[in-house]
């Protein structure tokens, strides 16, 4: 494809660096990332980018007069149709940017925004995504939205006489939501469901979570011989996947799960919306911290990880096992370091997805992670509660039997998750 050609459109890629701002990122890498999350979206040329210092972000247009004229020469020279900015822009300042520059503006959120609705394949990502684009669009408005006063039906819900436009638009955005909120409700009611049904499947889960790009669908591929989607791009896989993996080397029964990958400043707009797929790692019983130990900014993508673990509430006392994956990127001298440093911590594995270099050590651990989840316990049966002994002996969890004169004592070990199915066939 060519620059004329009409489904391509160029775009320049712009990160603000704030001085005295609370972003500790390295702003080359931050705009390389920019660069990245911007390829990731089909259609778009990346022409230019660059990194603006500012002493202060301009209430009105971000940039001073000064640095917004200098920029829309280059722009003008490069025919750019589109600026991304990596960072967040207030609907002033892209109304005002816009009509200065003569082009269409896209904050860091909006970007995120058109890449999940370009990934989304399932009927519940597409409905999370278009509520987060609402979500987020609410606050921008546009006459654009104001098509969906047609979609109400003859009930005469136009507004009154002086209604202004905005409040027509964010009227008719409210009702969009509530449709989509109704059947995103009915999508999760039969996610729940599934979710109980394995519930009742004495196999722990296993959630693999990381930073966007870390090589998490490989690893599961490799895990599975699966096929899910795996690219050097940001955002590959957005849906989750589950998978019944055996752990290679006599390793136990688990469900795999494949999450959405996080990144730094998530819209929190996606993260509200994104819960109920995201409670696949809530209810985990191991947590897979995928790292790309080869990246130059891991541990701040690692801090960026934990924060929203933290604001999905996910419970500490999860049993948690961190991988540094790429290791097959790395120099000798930088490999064997980092292997020493590995190799003294129980939590953590360092591999390949690629290679399979440490995959051995992972299963080990984590077969060892889950075994550990197991509790033993004394039960007590009857003669007559056949039905249940003989699904403790189907599940394999019977260590030892004796039979007294009222029935069975029996030693099992077991997961809560047995343990409860357990109780409810009583």
């Amino acid at each position: 494809m060519t620059s004329a050609d009409p489904a391509v459109t160029r775009a320049w890629v712009l990160h603000p660096d704030i001085y005295n701002s609370d972003d500790t990122r390295d702003p080359v890498r931050a705009l390389d990332e920019a660069v990245a999350l911007a390829r990731a979206l089909p259609g778009l040329e990346v022409a230019g980018a660059e990194v603006v210092r500012l002493p202060r972000p301009h209430p009105g247009a971000l940039f001073g007069s000064g640095k917004i004229d200098e920029l829309h020469h280059r722009l003008e020279d490069a025919e750019i149709e589109l600026v991304l900015i990596d960072g967040p822009v207030t609907p002033v300042q892209q109304r005002n940017l816009e009509k200065a520059w003569g082009v269409k503006l896209l904050d860091r959120t909006g970007l995120i925004l058109e890449i999940f609705s370009d990934r989304a394949a399932t009927r519940e990502g597409v409905l999370q995504v278009e509520m987060a684009a609402l979500s987020y669009q609410r606050t921008r408005l546009v006459r654009a939205w104001t098509h969906l006063e047609r979609q109400r039906g003859g009930l005469g819900f136009v507004g009154g006489p002086g209604e202004t436009q905005i409040e027509a638009d964010r009227r008719a955005i409210d009702d969009q939501l509530v449709r989509l909120r109704r059947q995103l409700d009915k999508v999760i009611r039969t996610r729940t469901l599934h979710r109980e049904a394995r519930a009742k499947v004495p196999f722990p889960i296993v959630a693999l979570v990381g930073y966007t790009n870390a090589g998490k669908s490989t690893l599961f591929n490799r895990l599975t011989g699966a096929e899910v989607m795996a690219k050097d791009m940001l955002f590959a896989t957005l849906d989750p996947t589950m998978r019944k993996v055996s752990l290679p080397g006599g390793g136990p029964d688990v469900i795999l799960s494949d999450t959405v990958g996080f990144i730094s400043d998530l819209p929190t707009e996606l993260v509200a919306a994104f819960r109920a797929t995201l409670e696949e790692v809530v209810s985990a019983d191991l947590i897979c911290h995928v790292r790309d130990i080869s990246h130059p900014e891991t541990e701040q993508q690692a801090e960026d990880v934990a924060a929203i673990m933290e604001s999905l509430a996910v419970d500490e006392a999860i049993p948690r096992i961190e991988i540094w994956n790429k290791v097959d990127l790395l120099d000798a001298e930088e490999g064997a370091t980092l292997r020493t440093r590995a190799a003294r911590r129980e939590d953590v594995v360092i591999l390949s997805a690629v290679t399979g270099e440490g995959l051995d050590d992972f299963v080990a651990k984590a077969s060892k992670a889950v075994t550990g989840i197991q509790i033993e316990t004394e039960l007590s049966l009857g003669f007559d509660d056949g039905r249940r002994r003989a699904w403790l002996y189907e599940q394999g969890v019977v260590q030892t039997e004796k039979q007294t004169d009222d029935g069975f004592e029996l030693v099992v070990r077991w997961t809560s998750r047995q343990a409860s199915t357990f109780e409810d066939m009583s």
